[in-house]
């Protein structure tokens, strides 16, 4: 965990929780592309480039979550280097409850006020503003969460974020967060026709034919909605739902996952309704969900 691995002339990611990017702008200067999960994980890229002489000029945010921009605050502290993100996901950079917030849907109780979930607070500019360095692009990857982007290299190398998990994690917890279900799957669209020498999502190992990941990612979509679908054939309420979809996947539930996958879960519900899939009912003050 923490090792570099480079995969382009000027092109690297760090393996942790949620890699890193590492794109080097000089012989001697690099940008993050991402900042891991926490100051532990802040600290420990702060040793990375010292080692290799390295000086860090920015920091790229993909997303807010916590896992992304965790390191963001030591670096910042110890480095003084400015942080680039889209306009609203700059907003939960700087206040991490909006995030804790957003998934409970009020102010949240004490168990989601943690590290998991909230990042500490750290300055961060709409990307807008800035000029991106020579050698970097930007694709808009909406789905996962509300500006979320990946980062082309020169090198041909995608970062993408959280567009897509591993197989690994689709097998174990299933229904991965996302917060836009239909702009979701035209993202996996998106990436499936990318070209590129190296693909490395946050959660999945890095791979050079990005398309069996898009197809077993959106697969589990199709599955998630189709079982929606079919608990909802009698009317329900959400709560209903969710049990059922925590027994049926095998799942714990607890805070956190209460909150993701809860939050997740009402998305896909608003998607099947959007697609008018999903009818919804107000009787004897509860809301019911019923197949069309």
């Amino acid at each position: 965990m923490y090792e570099l691995n480079q995969v382009g002339e000027k092109t690297y990611y760090i393996e942790s929780p949620a890699k890193i990017g590492v794109y080097k702008l000089s012989d001697s200067e690099v940008c993050l592309i991402d900042s891991g999960n926490d100051k532990d994980a802040g600290r420990k890229v702060q040793s990375i480039l010292a080692e290799q002489g390295w000086d860090l000029k920015l920091i790229l945010n993909t997303h807010s979550n916590a896992d992304h921009v965790g390191g963001n605050a030591v670096l910042q502290q110890r480095l003084n280097v400015p942080v680039y993100t889209s306009g609203i996901e700059a907003c939960f950079n700087r206040f991490p409850i909006l995030e804790s917030s957003f998934l409970y849907g009020g102010y949240p109780v004490k168990e989601l006020r943690n590290k998991f979930l909230m990042a500490q607070p750290s300055e961060a500019d709409d990307l807008t503003k800035v000029s991106l360095p020579p050698g970097l692009e930007i694709l808009p990857l909406e789905g996962h969460y509300f500006g979320m982007f990946g980062v082309k290299t020169d090198d041909g190398v995608w970062f993408l974020a959280d567009c897509m998990m591993g197989e690994n994690i689709l097998q174990k917890y299933h229904v991965s967060f996302i917060y836009d279900v239909a702009a979701y799957l035209t993202t996996l669209d998106k990436v499936e026709k990318l070209e590129g020498n190296w693909f490395i999502p946050a959660h999945a190992t890095a791979c050079q034919d990005i398309k069996p990941l898009v197809a077993a990612n959106r697969q589990k979509v199709v599955e998630i909605s189709g079982n929606l679908l079919n608990w909802c054939r009698e009317p329900v309420t959400f709560e209903d739902v969710l049990k059922v979809t925590f027994d049926y996947y095998g799942l714990i539930m607890d805070w956190n996952q209460y909150v993701l996958v809860g939050s997740t879960i009402r998305s896909y519900l608003a998607y099947l309704h959007d697609e008018g899939k999903l009818e919804t009912t107000f009787f004897n003050n509860n809301l019911f969900w019923k197949t069309v």
